[in-house]
C-alpha cells in the first residue's frame, strides 16, 4: 500500500499522535527512526502500522524482522507524509504507530529484592527517558511515573530512552496508593535530600528498595516526601547547588548496581 498525500485521514490521524489528548482518546503512539522501530518490533510491542519512505524504501536492519510480525501493516509514503508525522526538524525515514499495552502489571515491581526507580512530578520528557533509558542499563526491576510527571509516550520521551522502554516494566501510577504497596511488601522507600542521613555511597542499596527522584524545581512532593522512609545525599565537592533529576537518579542507580553485584540482580 501507498499513501503520498499529507492530507489524506490517515496521515492526519498519525500525525496528531504528537499531542497527548489524541494519544489518550486513540490508545497508539508513535515512534520514529530505525533504531526505536526496531526495539519496538524486537521487544514484540503492538505495532499497527509501519510506514516507510517510498524512495528510500524498507530499511535493510527491519526487512529481516517483517516476517516474525503479525497483523502489521505495511505503507509506503511520500518524504511529505514523513515530514507531517514527524517531531524533529531532520525526519526520520520510517515511523511505527504502535497501540499502547496495558499498564505494566504492578506485581513485577513488588517482588523480593526488587529495584525501582519512582519519578514523582518529573516534567521534563528527556529526563524521564534518561532516567529510563538508565534504570535499563543499571538493571532496575521497572520504573514509576507518578501524576505530574511527563507522559511516557511524548515522542521526545519516547526518544530518550533510546529503546529502553520496551526493556522493562514502566508503570504510572498514584504514588498515594503504590507506596504504601511497596512497603507492605517489604520495599524500603528511599529519596535523596540535601538533609540526607547518609551518603549514597555509605547507605546500603541491597534488598528491596524503592529510589525516588522529584523534579529539579520542587524535589519531591510533601505527601511523597511523607512515605519516605529515609533520605540520603549525594556528596558534591564543587559549587553546583544541585544535580539535573536525570544525573541524580543515574547515580543512585549505579551504586546500587555496584553494591547489588553488577553481574545478578
Amino acid at each position: 500500500m501507498e499513501i503520498m498525500s499529507p492530507q489524506n485521514a490517515r496521515v492526519k490521524e498519525w500525525a496528531a499522535l504528537q499531542e497527548k489528548k489524541h494519544r489518550d482518546r486513540q490508545g497508539k503512539y508513535i515512534v520514529e527512526g530505525i533504531h526505536l522501530v526496531q526495539e519496538a518490533l524486537l521487544a514484540e510491542a503492538d505495532v499497527e502500522v509501519l510506514a516507510y519512505d517510498l524512495d528510500k524504501g524498507m530499511p535493510a536492519e527491519l526487512a529481516g524482522l517483517l516476517q516474525a510480525v503479525s497483523g502489521m501493516e505495511t505503507v509506503a509514503v511520500s518524504a511529505a507524509v514523513i515530514a507531517k508525522c514527524s517531531s524533529t526538524g531532520t525526519p526520520q525515514p520510517v515511523f511505527a504507530i504502535v497501540r499502547k499495552a496495558k499498564n505494566a502489571a504492578e506485581e513485577a515491581l513488588l517482588g523480593p529484592g526488587a529495584l525501582v526507580m519512582v519519578l514523582d512530578g518529573v516534567q521534563d520528557p528527556g529526563n524521564v527517558g534518561t532516567i529510563i533509558r538508565s534504570a535499563d542499563a543499571a538493571g532496575a526491576d521497572g520504573v514509576v511515573l507518578g501524576r505530574g510527571c511527563a507522559d511516557l509516550y511524548n515522542p521526545k520521551t519516547i526518544r530518550s530512552t533510546m529503546g529502553s522502554m520496551f526493556h522493562l516494566p514502566v508503570v504510572e501510577a498514584d504514588l498515594a496508593e503504590l507506596l504504601p504497596k511497596a512497603r507492605e511488601h517489604g520495599a524500603l522507600l528511599v529519596s535523596t535530600s540535601l538533609q540526607g542521613e547518609d551518603s549514597c555511597y555509605s547507605h546500603d542499596f541491597r534488598g528491596s528498595q524503592w529510589l525516588l527522584i522529584g523534579s529539579e524545581g520542587r524535589g519531591i512532593s510533601p505527601e511523597t516526601a511523607a512515605q519516605v522512609d529515609k533520605s540520603i545525599i549525594i556528596p558534591m565537592r564543587g559549587r553546583a547547588e544541585s544535580l539535573n533529576a536525570a544525573m541524580a537518579a543515574t547515580i543512585l542507580l549505579f551504586e546500587a548496581m555496584r553494591q547489588r553485584g553488577m553481574h545478578s540482580k
